[in-house]
């Protein structure tokens, strides 16, 4: 089964494109992401954008806010993410996740994990493709302020979708009669406690069923004041699964 699915993140920007020589065939975005916090060769991930866009995409080795988000000698990927990091130095903000899953739903970014082969995957400025060893593709083409991505599922498999809001606050709204997500994150070094980016997902398959999880709890206290205020985040930092098949 292909799922296909396109994604519009708004918070506000302009950018004009002009048609040059197409040159991008030239470039491969997985250079210089052999790098670690030893040792920075190129310290770049392999991002798929327009110039100047709002967003680029990429996809996650590494753990939820963690700035080295994709590196070469890693053998999983834990999802495909929204970002806008420059440097692994300075992290990232306004991020989320998708990441597809097939057989038994696994929502935790370590379990949920897949293998995949360099050899099976291609990066470019306009274009990414992966096959994981579970035989999931994924395909990103970005356009000025989303994406598109084409997730293709093995067939005779339950086919899952992973919305991860990744840190710290989150929230979405589900539309199955329309197959659509609207959503948004609040996440970032600096970034202000009411700041938010939002997001839209449109879907081009029905919505099996569709459910919530809760990223984590840390008891506390009710005479501490601080602590308490980080619970209720962390508890209010809820991600989305939805079935497909």
């Amino acid at each position: 089964m292909r799922l296909k699915l396109f994604v519009i993140s708004v918070v506000c920007g302009m950018t004009n494109i002009s048609h040059a020589q197409d040159l991008v065939h030239y470039v491969n975005t997985l250079q210089g992401t052999n790098s670690s916090f030893e040792l920075t060769r190129g310290n770049t991930y392999p991002t798929t954008a327009l110039p100047f866009a709002m967003n680029t995409w990429t996809p996650q080795t590494g753990k939820n806010g963690d700035g080295w988000k994709y590196q070469y000698s890693k053998k999983t990927i834990r999802g495909f993410q929204q970002a806008h990091q420059c440097s692994s130095w300075s992290n990232d903000y306004a991020v989320f996740s998708l990441m597809p899953v097939i057989d038994n739903l696994k929502v935790n970014e370590n379990e949920r994990a897949t293998e995949f082969r360099h050899e099976n995957e291609i990066g470019k400025p306009h274009y990414y493709k992966v096959t994981f060893e579970n035989k999931i593709t994924t395909e990103m083409s970005p356009s000025e302020r989303g994406v598109h991505i084409r997730f293709s599922f093995p067939k005779e498999h339950k086919a899952y979708l992973v919305l991860d809001g990744y840190t710290r606050l989150s929230g979405v709204e589900i539309f199955p009669e329309s197959r659509m997500i609207t959503g948004f994150v609040n996440n970032g070094h600096g970034m202000q406690r009411g700041w938010k980016n939002h997001f839209v997902l449109i879907f081009d398959k029905p919505f099996k069923a569709h459910g919530t999880w809760e990223n984590e709890k840390i008891p506390f206290n009710q005479d501490n004041k601080k602590l308490k205020e980080k619970a209720k985040e962390l508890i209010s930092n809820l991600r989305k699964v939805l079935l497909f098949r």
